[in-house]
């Protein structure tokens, strides 16, 4: 498993964040994509992975509603995937969405995106719905997790 630094990033990063999107998604997009996104957004967390001072890895979200953090979007530059830095990313989420009082965690992802599955499930994240996406003509798995707050 690798050890990635993660770290807490703003809106001025929103360039390598698209270029890193751009390596793991289709269709590629530009810093507008995630600034639009983030408008009027509150309970914000950037995140970007670093290994060997390079970004390999990013993880966000916001508040969906008082007591639950969204990650909107998480992915890892395929040169660096199946190391564990997802996991640590969305733990890094996790710890964020604990420390701002949220209480329960919850991220979407696509059946074929196996790897966000098998991470859900070890995680400890449960299976709550279903629901269909026009944009990418796919159904997508929502899955919760309840914060353990101490």
């Amino acid at each position: 498993m690798a050890n990635a630094k993660i770290i807490a990033v703003g809106l001025g990063e929103l360039e390598v964040i698209a270029d890193m999107y751009s390596q793991i998604y289709s269709p590629p997009q530009h810093e507008e994509f995630f600034r639009r996104r983030f408008e009027g957004r509150e309970g914000q967390c950037l995140l970007i992975a670093m290994l060997d001072d390079r970004p390999v890895g990013f993880a966000f979200g916001y508040e969906l509603k008082p007591t639950t953090f969204y990650c909107w979007l998480c992915g890892v530059i395929p040169d660096a995937q199946r190391m564990g830095v997802a996991t640590q990313l969305m733990q890094a989420l996790e710890a964020f969405a604990a420390d701002h009082d949220f209480t329960a965690m919850r991220f979407e992802c696509q059946n074929q995106h196996r790897a966000m599955l098998h991470l859900a499930i070890t995680e400890g994240y449960d299976l709550i719905g279903i629901r269909w996406d026009p944009s990418s003509a796919a159904n997508m798995a929502i899955f919760e997790k309840e914060m353990s707050i101490t």
